[in-house]
């Protein structure tokens, strides 16, 4: 039986009630590239929107904070931290983001981290669109993840 459906196949919030309480880190990363005029507008911090690599942070913070409003049937969580890492990658026009989610609670902050990542990620889209529409945002995924059940994870 899936986690997410009751005996009845309905979809349903996972009951974390009996679990126990332990510190849960995540980390997600993803990239976006864009061609050479967008990428240095971005670093020169010429585009019209404003500061776009500032903006995608907070940006990221807001999405791994609203995850449960986003995401079907995630928890809402009280978050302890949310870490926003932007590299510029000069030589490809693209720009990585990592975002690092910690909770001490009952479930895990995975989708926050990926969630984090593709609101930031989806910032700089936005931002930087008017100068190319044909940016690409790939390779999301999930990197890190510590505590809970299941344990330890890292991406190999």
């Amino acid at each position: 039986m899936l986690s997410h459906l009751d005996r009845h196949q309905n979809p349903t919030m996972v009951d974390v009630g009996a679990k126990a309480h332990t510190e849960r880190k995540a980390v997600a990363s993803g990239q976006i590239s864009m061609g050479a005029q967008a990428y240095r507008a971005v670093v020169e911090q010429k585009i019209a929107k404003g500061p776009v690599l500032q903006t995608a942070i907070i940006a990221a913070i807001m999405g791994a904070k609203q995850t449960s409003s986003l995401i079907p049937l995630c928890h809402p969580l009280s978050l302890s931290s949310v870490q926003v890492e932007v590299q510029e990658l000069e030589e490809l026009c693209a720009f990585k983001l990592r975002v690092s989610v910690t909770h001490t609670g009952q479930t895990g902050v995975e989708m926050e981290a990926l969630t984090g990542v593709s609101v930031g990620l989806l910032t700089i889209y936005d931002m930087a669109k008017a100068v190319d529409k044909s940016m690409v945002i790939s390779g999301i995924c999930l990197e890190f993840k510590s505590g809970g059940k299941s344990g330890d994870y890292k991406r190999p």
